[in-house]
């Protein structure tokens, strides 16, 4: 199949889905562009600041990328092209993109708390704090993981001594795109530079830090690495939102725009054909695998992700200037990032050769597939720059996805602790210490930096069910208080039930395969038994919480005066 018709098709797809049916959902739920939102009505310059909506699509979809479209699609490669294209696209519109545009909005119109609150106040405490256990378990392996990712990108020496200098400059880059982030939330936020030229004065200065980067790369020990990204992290996830978080995704989405740019303009000149079977089976090329649910899981960000619920009513909901900003940053932010996993299928699609696929990480499969399309139209000496450039585009997304689910887990942390219509400020004793930002962020980094030591190898699986899992129980969550409220809910139903039938389905093959692999021998308690462990609580969470939810469902609540209001 030819590259550039899947391309076509699928953008075209997915924008025929943005216009009409993010649009009908928009009217379904009544979303107000009249309405204040709560980045206006409770303002405080650390976590409620109102941002532009361009500046804002930039953190949301930087925030919620990473590497997972990326992963996902090239992992999920061995079942054909067809069954991850069709369920990049359907599941994008139907799935994923509902979920982050429904987390978003229930979140705006809960005085931008998160979705754990909207379930509080539509099923009750216990539900709340099922849900605040199971999201805040995804979120430490998620800090897990990307911490070691980006430990191993940044990681200046192999294991023999020598020197790496692709991980030294993408180290010495990513230090000075931090700096310039700060530089640019003061000019925009503080002094009120406009976002047009700032713009382009970051996009030169992305340049030129990538200039000294080649010319000076930082070379440090993975260990001495992990310490200085923990370090980060703590102080990112409690500064305010415009110091760091809002200018730093906004500069990075250019990276990932320009990446975007260059790998349709290597589809369109070079149009080369995708070797992919179209269909390889159930069991997938190896023969070893499930169709279902495997397909669903692998793919993750791809088409439906709980982080991403987390991030929209976690840190986006509390900065949108406008509720009508609601359907491009949480609709069009997913099915944007649709199209990035198109794009790595097609990457993975257009090296698959003789049956094998090329060798080496997703990451590395993704950025040779792109940077070979470059090199077709831009002569050879484009591809080690086409290839470092990409590489260095996911390193810094994982670094924000990390300080992002860093922060987002602090403030699960935090409401955990507190009780319905409590305040911070009104806790007392131990409960107070808690929450306290920078105990609450120090235990989320400890905890997550211990789990990083052994590598995200042993993490990633167990983290791709939980993440979809958290999707399903999102999409419940919404769908309950639409209901409670006599808003149409039906649009939840299918997805949500999928999910959760795939989610677990996958969540007890993980558990048998390990428990098999711990009686036969061949495995270890500190990695085969702790997916175990994480599986079983995550399967015992998710299903009281379905309980709770489809008693909630059949009975709906009357709801108090506010969440009338909020609705309305």
């Amino acid at each position: 199949m030819n590259s550039l018709a899947i391309l076509a098709i699928g953008v075209g797809i997915l924008l025929i889905g943005y216009l009409f049916y993010g649009r009908w959902l928009s009217k379904e739920w009544g979303v107000d562009p009249t309405r204040p939102t709560p980045a206006h009505t409770m303002s405080d310059g650390l976590d409620y600041c109102p941002a532009k909506a361009p500046v804002l699509l930039g953190h949301h979809f930087s925030s919620i990328a990473g590497a997972g479209p990326i992963n996902g699609p090239i992992l999920a490669a061995i079942f054909g092209w067809v069954p991850v294209f069709l369920w990049i696209v359907l599941g994008g519109i139907f799935f994923g993109a509902v979920q982050d545009f429904s987390s978003l909005f229930a979140s705006i119109r809960h005085k931008g708390r998160s979705i754990g609150y909207v379930i509080e106040a539509n099923m009750g405490a216990k539900g709340k704090q099922l849900f605040l256990m199971f999201a805040y378990l995804t979120l430490l392996l998620v800090v897990a993981a990307f911490a070691s990712i980006v430990v191993g990108t940044f990681n200046g020496f192999t294991a023999e001594g020598a020197k790496i200098p692709a991980n030294g400059t993408t180290a010495t880059i990513s230090i000075l795109f931090i700096v310039m982030a700060i530089l640019f939330g003061f000019g925009v936020y503080r002094k009120g530079a406009p976002l047009g030229i700032s713009s382009v004065v970051g996009i030169i200065a992305i340049v030129i830090s990538i200039v000294i980067g080649l010319k000076f790369p930082i070379y440090l020990s993975s260990k001495v690495w992990l310490i200085v990204v923990l370090a980060y992290i703590f102080i990112a996830s409690v500064t305010p939102v415009w110091i760091l978080l809002q200018p730093r995704d906004y500069l990075s989405s250019f990276l990932l725009y320009g990446m975007i740019l260059a790998a349709f303009a290597g589809v369109i000149v070079t149009r080369p054909e995708v070797n992919l079977p179209a269909f390889a089976g159930f069991g997938g090329i190896n023969g070893n695998s499930y169709l279902f649910p495997m397909l669903f899981i692998t793919v993750a960000c791809g088409a439906i992700s709980g982080f991403h619920s987390l991030v929209s009513s976690g840190t986006t909901a509390k900065q949108i200037d406008n509720e009508k900003d609601a359907r491009i940053i949480g609709y069009g932010g997913m099915l944007i990032e649709c199209v990035v996993a198109i794009i790595a299928l097609i990457a993975v699609g257009i090296l698959f050769k003789d049956g094998a696929f090329a060798k080496g990480t997703p990451t590395q499969v993704f950025a040779t597939g792109i940077a070979t399309m470059i090199q077709g139209f831009a002569g050879e000496a484009s591809y080690d720059v086409a290839y470092a450039l990409i590489i260095l585009s996911v390193s810094v997304f994982c670094l924000t996805s990390l300080d992002t689910a860093t922060r987002l887990a602090r403030y699960m942390f935090t409401e955990f602790f507190l009780k319905s219509g409590e305040d911070v400020s009104s806790l007392t004793g131990v409960r107070k210490v808690l929450v306290n930002p920078y105990v609450s962020t120090l235990i989320t980094v400890a905890i997550g930096g211990a789990m990083a030591v052994g590598g995200y190898a042993k993490i990633w699986p167990l983290f791709g069910s939980a993440n979809q899992l958290l999707g399903a129980l999102a999409l419940l969550a919404v769908a309950v208080w639409l209901g409670n409220a006599g808003k149409n809910n039906k649009m939840f139903f299918f997805p949500m039930a999928f999910m959760y039938i795939a989610t677990i389905s996958a969540l007890v093959i993980t558990v048998k395969n390990n428990i098999m692999k711990l009686t036969a021998g061949t495995g270890t308690i500190g990695a085969e038994g702790l997916q175990v462990l994480f599986s079983v609580l995550l399967i015992i969470l998710a299903i009281n919480l379905a309980i709770v939810g489809t008693k909630t469902l059949r009975n709906k609540k009357t709801l108090p005066p506010d969440e009338v209001e909020a609705v309305k």
